[in-house]
């Protein structure tokens, strides 16, 4: 069954070239898409859509959410709004309630998000585990969220559980824990960061999961300088993300792991961006027009979570980006489409090889779009906040 999506105003692909293609149209078959070009030249097809000079683009990739999870943390927010400092130690309150929680009540509360995700135009998620810290638990999360999601990561570190001995429960993550996870998940991530890992103990997280055959991410650089992002790149990591406070050596490090200028079929270490997150907790934005003109590649992702940043809606990320972190509308609608997609090495494939890339728009890649009730993207910054998402498909299917 193929449809033709026409009449669209302004199509902003993403693809290899960055192209912006005007009056056009592309043909969604099955789950890839099979056609893009120019409204006046589109072929014939089952069924026909009219976008009625709409915006259309990529549906976003979040690559950095944590979304299995129970109970409230708004007391905690107002707190901080009231100026309390954000500390890591606030994630202990969530793990009480989500071991509390039956699998039912987790199962249903993550399909209700990532419904929510999925309005707002988010076609593909990742999510991770961390609000479990024993060996069941964790085991459990990544098992449920295996069921429901894209991407599933392994945060086992994420904090030392209350009356734990830090090196034990290291020991723990690396050994028991992991073997435990290891069926669901495709990724690990530590976090390393004052109040949680220290350098040591998340160079062992790190390595024990590589040896594992998992890909790696690191929370790195959130409530001051650190290791993260020096350990992200000694480790090949896919992603380092929060990336709040850099210095210049790190700038430096991050934009050297990407080994040819503008080419990415050898991929670095992208630098992830929480938008969201820093508003919460006000923190510095992260720096990503810094990091963007120094060669490194960027993505944006909403962090979603009960504590400090409890959105999905990656096109409030893309207008606050535009609005306060320097980007272009146009960088920062790549950052969480492409950039995404990098971060989570989902950015090639085609009917070549049937592994077909999100992120991005070109015939043979997933058939991932959303139209806006606008007619550019522009509107996203320009009208922040308004619930512009008018349509979308996912891996060619209608989900709004």
């Amino acid at each position: 069954m193929s449809l033709l999506v026409t009449n669209i105003r302004e199509l902003m692909t993403q693809d290899a070239d960055g192209a912006v293609l005007r009056d056009a149209a592309l043909v969604l078959e099955g789950e890839r898409i099979s056609w893009i070009g120019p409204a006046a030249r589109a072929p014939a097809a089952d069924d026909a859509y009219d976008a009625r000079g709409r915006a259309g683009l990529p549906g976003w990739v979040d690559s950095h959410t944590h979304l299995v999870f129970a109970g409230d943390r708004t007391a905690e927010f107002e707190a901080r709004m009231a100026g309390e400092a954000y500390a890591a130690g606030g994630i202990a309150t969530t793990v009480e309630a989500t071991r509390a929680a039956g699998d039912y009540d987790l199962t249903r509360l993550l399909l209700a998000r990532v419904a929510e995700a999925a309005a707002g135009g988010t076609t593909y998620l990742e999510t991770k585990t961390g609000y479990g810290l024993d060996v069941a638990q964790e085991a459990r999360g990544a098992r449920i969220a295996a069921g429901v999601v894209d991407e599933v990561t392994f945060l086992g570190a994420h904090l030392v559980p209350a009356g734990a001995d830090a090196e034990d429960y290291t020991d723990l993550v690396c050994g028991p824990m992991l073997d435990a996870v290891r069926p669901y998940v495709r990724w690990a991530d530590v976090f390393c960061e004052r109040g949680a890992f220290t350098p040591d103990q998340s160079r062992r997280v790190l390595a024990a999961c590589a040896a594992a055959g998992l890909g790696l991410r690191v929370h790195g650089n959130q409530l001051g300088p650190g290791a993260g992002v020096a350990l992200a790149v000694e480790f090949g990591a896919a992603s380092v993300d929060h990336v709040n406070h850099l210095s210049d050596a790190d700038v430096d490090a991050l934009a050297g792991t990407w080994a040819v200028p503008g080419a990415d079929d050898v991929p670095g270490t992208v630098a992830t961006c929480l938008p969201a997150c820093d508003l919460s907790t006000r923190q510095p934005f992260a720096p990503a027009r810094r990091l963007l003109d120094a060669g490194a590649r960027i993505a944006l992702a909403s962090n979603c979570n009960p504590g400090t940043s409890y959105t999905s809606s990656l096109g409030f990320c893309v207008a606050t980006a535009v609005l306060q972190m320097g980007l272009t509308v146009h960088e920062a609608v790549r950052a969480a489409t492409y950039g995404g997609a990098l971060a989570l090495r989902r950015h090639t494939g085609d009917d070549a090889d049937g592994l077909r890339a999100i992120g991005s728009l070109a015939v043979g890649h997933r058939a991932d779009l959303q139209l806006l009730d606008a007619p550019s993207a522009t509107h996203l910054a320009y009208r922040p906040g308004m619930p512009l998402v008018h349509a979308v498909w996912r891996a060619g299917t209608r989900v709004r």
